[in-house]
């Protein structure tokens, strides 16, 4: 292959992966929360790019709330235990309801609703709903990392006297680990990224640790929605 049929292939990736809402919503959420990072809460520059990129990323997500409402009433693959599915289902429900009223709050930060003092009120909420959500999704991503353990130290035995690492199996269960010890990294984060907004702990979770962990879970998230042959390139 040639270097511009290389560099054809590349810029298609981006192409493709910047049409992807999500990524773009991802990628602005970095800016954000960089931006809250670099401002620490005082008046300037960083701080009204964190502002305006924050309001801007409201309309991606207009109607996303039907994303999780979806997998709230879809079933969940046989044999989950009742726990994680409880806690999968809470997330989706917490998530949705998030999602939902934050179009309020971008309805009352572009002037069109108009009481002021019920849009802050409908944001905390839903701040406490996306911590909530968090929360759930962290106990069940250490819940299946729990499960996924159990599983492959069953298979090690019985692969004791072979190379586990040439075992297909092994590798599809040791490549799920990595993506929930990823995932679980990042909801842990944005359980301190909601702390932060919500103002819980103001003088050990301050707009710089808001927004440094904000932005870290930002760029997991990026990397989440790469293409799978991108990832496995990545060193």
């Amino acid at each position: 292959m040639s270097t511009l049929d290389a560099t054809r292939a590349e810029l298609a990736l981006v192409v493709l992966y910047l049409n992807k809402a999500e990524a773009r919503d991802k990628i602005c959420r970095a800016i954000q929360y960089g931006s809250k990072y670099l401002s620490n809460g005082e008046p300037g520059t960083a701080q009204n790019v964190d502002k305006s990129t924050s309001l801007a990323r409201k309309v991606f997500r207009l109607f996303k709330f039907v994303n999780d409402l979806h997998g709230l009433i879809s079933p969940t693959p046989q044999g989950t235990p009742l726990p994680i599915i409880v806690l999968g289902k809470s997330k989706n429900a917490l998530l949705s309801t998030f999602l939902f009223l934050d179009q309020i709050v971008w309805l009352g930060r572009t002037g069109i609703y108009k009481n002021k003092e019920r849009a802050e009120l409908i944001g905390r909420i839903s701040l406490f709903c996306w911590l909530g959500a968090s929360t759930c999704t962290t106990l069940a991503e250490l819940a299946e990392l729990g499960r996924l353990s159990a599983s492959m130290k069953k298979l090690e035995k019985d692969l004791k006297n072979t190379d586990k690492y040439q075992n297909e199996q092994y590798r599809s269960k040791l490549k799920k680990s990595n993506d929930r010890t990823l995932a679980l990294v990042k909801s842990t984060m944005d359980i301190v990224v909601a702390v932060g907004l919500l103002q819980l702990a103001p003088k050990k979770v301050t707009p710089r640790v808001t927004g440094g962990f904000g932005f870290i879970s930002s760029l997991i998230s990026c990397y989440q929605l790469l293409p799978s042959s991108t990832k496995t390139k990545t060193p």
